[in-house]
């Protein structure tokens, strides 16, 4: 009975190492690793990288902030957005979902609220990998935060910021002037992950720090960079723990916070 104790302590000592030192990893890192091996089943949408969609026609298109897919706001100012959590995650994770949830009041107008009778609201569950819509769809739309490797604080914010209408950093439509995409280092068939889109940047900068910019070597098939900064290439990017203040500041200036 001792030895099997001693087992299963250190199993546990393992289990809260492993977790610390992904918990060091940025959030592109944390992404691209929960997501890289994961095969998606035929009940969950069309995922690209960690984006959601309807299906596959829906990849390319335009901002939806523009055509309407902003939460809406209320009277008093604040934007609430209803939410639910499966019941299949533990009690530390719990924690860690409802802070990021919980961060976005504390510097906007943004309130993840529990749900009641709302018709629109965010499922958020484990499934296969770290996902997410961008912007409302209508209904239940699903929030994927795998409990392998998706419950950090800055993989929760970053999911819910798709949801609150974000893409990511390297897609931004001026991100020539700030990073110089390497395809050649780009996996097969991965290159659709750097397509610029006609994104609406709210007159911030870009933003090396941003908690949507991935790191340097995402994607990449050689370990060789896949972007780097320009004109300096020593920058470092993609290494947010959390929201940055360009996150939040763009934030609120599209929800008029």
């Amino acid at each position: 009975m001792a030895a099997l104790k001693y087992v299963l302590g250190l199993l546990a000592l393992l289990a809260v190492s492993a977790w610390a030192e992904e918990e060091e990893l940025s959030v592109g890192e944390l992404l691209w690793k929960a997501n890289k091996d994961v095969v998606h089943t035929e009940d969950e949408p069309y995922i690209e990288d960690d984006i959601a969609y309807e299906n596959e026609n829906e990849r390319n298109a335009d901002p939806c902030t523009s055509r309407g897919c902003m939460w809406r706001k209320s009277n008093d100012g604040k934007v609430y957005v209803p939410y639910i959590i499966k019941n299949s995650y533990s009690s530390r994770e719990l924690q860690i979902i409802e802070r990021g949830l919980q961060s976005f009041a504390g510097f906007s107008c943004i309130n993840f609220v529990r749900r009641t009778n709302q018709r629109d609201y965010l499922h958020i569950q484990s499934l296969n990998g770290c996902y997410s819509y961008v912007g409302v769809t209508g209904n239940a739309q699903t929030v994927s935060l795998s409990r392998q490797g998706c419950v950090y604080h800055n993989t929760v914010q970053h999911e819910l910021l798709h949801a609150l209408g974000f893409n990511h950093e390297q897609t931004r439509s001026d991100r020539d002037n700030h990073i110089r995409v390497l395809l050649q280092n780009v996996q097969s068939g991965m290159q659709h992950n750097f397509n610029k889109i006609n994104t609406l940047n709210q007159g911030t900068a870009y933003d090396y720090n941003s908690v949507m910019q991935y790191h340097k070597f995402a994607f990449s098939k050689n370990n060789q960079p896949t972007m780097v900064p320009i004109p300096n290439q020593n920058v470092e990017i993609g290494k947010a723990s959390q929201m940055s203040r360009n996150d939040i500041d763009r934030l609120n200036r599209l929800y008029k916070c």
